[in-house]
Protein backbone atom coordinates (compact mmCIF):
# COMPACT_ATOMS: atom_id res chain seq x y z
CA UNK A 1 0.00 0.00 0.00
CA UNK A 2 1.08 3.24 -0.88
CA UNK A 3 1.72 6.38 1.42
CA UNK A 4 -0.73 8.57 -0.69
CA UNK A 5 -3.29 5.32 0.02
CA UNK A 6 -2.99 5.85 3.75
CA UNK A 7 -2.16 9.85 3.66
CA UNK A 8 -3.84 11.40 0.67
CA UNK A 9 -2.89 15.02 0.16
CA UNK A 10 -5.97 18.09 0.54
CA UNK A 11 -7.68 17.92 -2.71
CA UNK A 12 -6.17 20.04 -5.52
CA UNK A 13 -3.03 20.63 -3.12
CA UNK A 14 -0.51 22.88 -5.32
CA UNK A 15 1.85 21.54 -4.65
CA UNK A 16 0.97 18.15 -5.63
CA UNK A 17 0.02 19.44 -9.02
CA UNK A 18 2.71 21.54 -9.22
CA UNK A 19 5.30 18.50 -8.70
CA UNK A 20 3.21 16.55 -11.59
CA UNK A 21 3.63 18.80 -13.95
CA UNK A 22 5.42 18.06 -17.17
CA UNK A 23 8.50 20.03 -17.51
CA UNK A 24 9.18 18.78 -20.84
CA UNK A 25 7.49 20.81 -23.01
CA UNK A 26 9.19 24.09 -21.18
CA UNK A 27 12.00 26.23 -22.54
CA UNK A 28 15.19 26.86 -20.57
CA UNK A 29 13.47 30.46 -20.23
CA UNK A 30 10.28 29.33 -19.04
CA UNK A 31 12.57 26.93 -16.33
CA UNK A 32 14.37 29.85 -15.75
CA UNK A 33 11.06 31.88 -14.82
CA UNK A 34 9.81 29.03 -12.60
CA UNK A 35 12.83 28.60 -10.11
CA UNK A 36 12.78 32.49 -9.95
CA UNK A 37 8.86 32.28 -8.82
CA UNK A 38 9.73 29.07 -6.57
CA UNK A 39 12.61 31.06 -4.86
CA UNK A 40 10.18 34.21 -4.46
CA UNK A 41 7.62 32.03 -3.03
CA UNK A 42 10.11 30.15 -0.79
CA UNK A 43 11.40 33.43 0.94
CA UNK A 44 7.80 34.63 1.35
CA UNK A 45 7.37 31.31 3.46
CA UNK A 46 10.66 31.88 5.32
CA UNK A 47 9.27 35.48 6.47
CA UNK A 48 5.74 34.22 7.17
CA UNK A 49 7.78 31.72 9.56
CA UNK A 50 9.69 34.40 11.03
CA UNK A 51 6.89 36.35 11.48
CA UNK A 52 5.19 33.31 13.02
CA UNK A 53 8.19 32.67 15.55
CA UNK A 54 8.32 36.05 16.64
CA UNK A 55 4.48 36.27 16.99
CA UNK A 56 5.00 32.56 19.25
CA UNK A 57 7.68 33.96 21.33
CA UNK A 58 5.88 37.23 21.87
CA UNK A 59 3.13 34.85 23.29
CA UNK A 60 5.20 32.76 25.09
CA UNK A 61 6.79 35.53 27.04
CA UNK A 62 3.53 36.79 27.76
CA UNK A 63 1.94 33.99 29.45
CA UNK A 64 5.29 32.76 31.16
CA UNK A 65 4.95 32.16 34.60
CA UNK A 66 7.07 33.88 36.73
Amino acid sequence: MDLDDLFPSKPGDPMVELAKQDLDPMSIEELHARIEALKAEIARVEQHMQRAQVHRSAAEDLFKKS
